[in-house]
């Protein structure tokens, strides 16, 4: 399915405005400022109902308004039609979401619904930032591929939270404890999803990564925060390994005032090959262009898995990734994206040179002070 008609009201510097996408997709150029990024976000919050950019929905509101309402409508190559519509309200703090007019039960029920991939400068954060940038993109994907991980994250999450309440109020023993199945329970099926995934795409990480880098080689690995779990760890086994640990580190958690241990200390390793063959960590000893190398590897393989789990071609957002990107990168990231990627892309770029995908055939759209000019 392709997004063909995105309807926006007071999201951003957008008032209101209502843009048809042709099925090949559009490239947006002009100046930084103006909305590209705001636009591609938009598409992005009905993929996952929030901003890409971390931003709380309350900042999404137009200045001066109350309410936002993104609605997106998609079509397929059969003629069907699915329309999803997200709305959040300031004063109340209220989102609504609805897919084709009904909402869902769970919001987790409704995510995926554009299968959308966003390409971005500060992707390049997931391999220089810190862990938690990691554990954000692992959980996006797996709650968009994987049923009922979502679930198991909020789960583990709510029991997190409690358990260490009670260890910074100094709490009995027993009574953390008590926490402790729970915490287990959605913890191991969390992290058996983690290192499943990452097991099942390391080698296409590594395919692409060298792609993109012109051959050289570059490496993706689970870094669990539970000792000798293996390669894919049953959740079970999981379970087993997460108890004892806990049962270890009773002690220093009680000092420390926090849970040690689980799937919200877990990390994802980059490396490459360095002198003489050994591994060199790409967090702290990459350079910039190996850094971002491995960022928009790690969403070639986000892209792959959405397209494998929906049984569709993914929407390509691309905001202005080629600007920090030497020729041939550039180059082999619209080779991938035309023979993998054949379908919808919509991209943002200040230059009119940046638009190459599809031949360079994309219409050109111009956008200024929130408005999109030539749609």
């Amino acid at each position: 399915m392709f997004l063909a008609r995105l309807h926006l009201r007071n999201y951003r510097n957008f008032a209101e405005q209502t843009v048809e996408f042709p099925p090949q997709g559009v490239a947006i150029v002009g100046d930084n400022g103006q909305g590209k990024t705001n636009l591609l976000e938009s598409i992005y919050y009905l993929e996952i109902f929030r901003s890409f950019r971390g931003a709380p929905d309350d900042q999404l509101v137009r200045f001066g308004e109350e309410v936002f309402r993104v609605e997106g409508e998609l079509r397929g190559p059969e003629g069907e039609q699915r329309t999803v519509s997200a709305a959040f309200e300031r004063k109340r703090k209220k989102k609504k979401v609805t897919v084709n007019g009904a909402e869902p039960e769970r919001l987790g029920d409704a995510l995926g619904q554009v299968g959308a991939v966003i390409f971005s400068p500060s992707d390049v954060e997931l391999v220089a930032g810190g862990p938690g940038e990691r554990r954000r993109f692992l959980d996006i994907v797996l709650s968009l591929a994987e049923p009922g991980y979502l679930a198991a994250v909020q789960r583990y999450r709510q029991a997190l939270f409690q358990r260490n309440t009670l260890l910074r109020q100094g709490a009995r023993p027993e009574l953390v404890a008590s926490w402790n199945g729970g915490l287990i329970a959605a913890g191991s099926r969390v992290v058996a999803a983690r290192a499943r995934w990452v097991a099942e795409r390391a080698e296409s990480f590594a395919e692409h990564y060298a792609r993109v880098a012109g051959g050289h080689p570059g490496f993706l690995a689970f870094a669990p925060s539970l000792p000798d779990l293996g390669e894919t760890p049953a959740p079970a086994d999981v379970a087993a390994v997460f108890e004892a640990q806990l049962e270890r580190l009773a002690e220093r958690e009680r000092v420390r005032g926090m849970t040690l241990a689980g799937p919200h200390r877990d990390d994802l390793r980059f490396t490459t090959a360095g002198p003489e063959g050994a591994p060199l960590d790409l967090r702290t000893y990459g350079s910039g262009g190996q850094q971002r190398t491995a960022a928009i590897a790690l969403r070639m393989v986000e892209a792959e898995t959405i397209r494998e789990t929906r049984g569709r071609e993914s929407v390509i957002l691309l905001d202005d990734v080629f600007a920090e990107l030497d020729a041939g990168r550039s180059r082999r990231i619209i080779e991938w994206i035309d023979a993998a990627e054949g379908g919808q892309v919509i991209l943002t770029s200040p230059k009119e040179t940046d638009v190459h995908v599809h031949g360079g055939s994309l219409p050109r759209w111009g956008i200024r002070n929130g408005v999109i000019q030539g749609s």
